[in-house]
């Protein structure tokens, strides 16, 4: 399975910082059960020993940054340590599922029911050809504005405390939507260049959209990051059991770290003397 999966989203594709591939795991490990994620976090692996799960297959890297240690009194060595135990593997594709052709941001399109579907930045490298890069450029089926294009896509996507939120005009109309699946905001430029009328994407800073914006670039929409990556989860896991018929699981824990949305502040009440 890990040579399959290795075949879908080759490494040599991920970003050189990247760690992808199998992290935790024997390669002759059984798998009758697969939990699909987009973290591991204590919350999922709760959920992949619940269902007795054999592999988890996640999005994010658990060990992006070296560590000294994975003692069980530190935030990631409890995690390794529960799927020892519990003899569940881990196997992680991040960038290399980025820029896959279908990849991260095609499942978010898809959602979002684009067509006409090209990368925002193509491929270089190992990953190039064959419509592989990073984001995704798509047409609308019937145009919308700024305001309704926000609504659309709070509805089509997972629903999250952040919700949605939009920059730009609430009456431009949109034709030609950028997304990228995850932090996005590297691609500003990116999407200037490609003529769309909006780019969503999450993780959006306040200085680069507000200077983006300033110079007249795309609409900008802004989501969740667990919320843009979440519908990859279903076509990985639609391909798992087709090519294995293993049963296969997809993770609705919503690992978005923000909880709690205010919107309108409290009215004030005068202080007790």
């Amino acid at each position: 399975m890990v040579s399959a999966l290795d075949r879908r989203y080759p490494r040599d594709w991920a970003e050189s910082w990247d760690r992808v591939g199998l992290v935790l795991g024997d390669f002759e490990h059984s798998v009758r059960r697969i939990l699909c994620v987009v973290d591991c976090v204590p919350e999922t692996v709760d959920q992949a020993l619940e269902v007795r799960a054999d592999l988890i297959v996640a999005h994010h890297p658990l060990l992006l940054k070296p560590v000294s240690s994975i003692a069980p009194d530190t935030f990631k060595g409890r995690i390794v340590h529960r799927l020892i135990r519990s003899d569940v593997a881990l196997y992680v594709a991040h960038t290399n599922a980025d820029v896959a052709n279908p990849g991260v941001s095609d499942a978010l399109a898809a959602r979002l029911r684009l067509r006409d579907l090209r990368p925002l930045v193509p491929a270089v490298g190992a990953a190039a050809g064959e419509g592989r890069g990073l984001g995704r450029v798509g047409e609308l089926d019937e145009p919308m504005n700024l305001a309704e294009f926000t609504g659309y896509a709070a509805t089509l996507l997972p629903t999250t405390s952040a919700g949605v939120r939009a920059a730009g005009d609430p009456a431009k109309i949109l034709r030609t939507i950028a997304v990228c699946g995850g932090a996005g905001d590297s691609f500003l430029a990116d999407a200037t260049r490609a003529g769309v009328d909006a780019y969503l994407c999450a993780d959006l800073r306040h200085h680069p959209a507000s200077e983006h914006l300033a110079e007249n670039g795309p609409a900008l929409v802004d989501v969740a990051h667990w919320a843009t990556e979440r519908p990859w989860l279903d076509d990985v896991a639609a391909w798992l059991r087709e090519t294995f018929g293993a049963e296969t699981i997809v993770s609705d824990v919503d690992t978005d770290p923000w909880t709690v949305h205010a919107r309108d502040v409290p009215e004030k009440k005068e202080p007790l003397l």
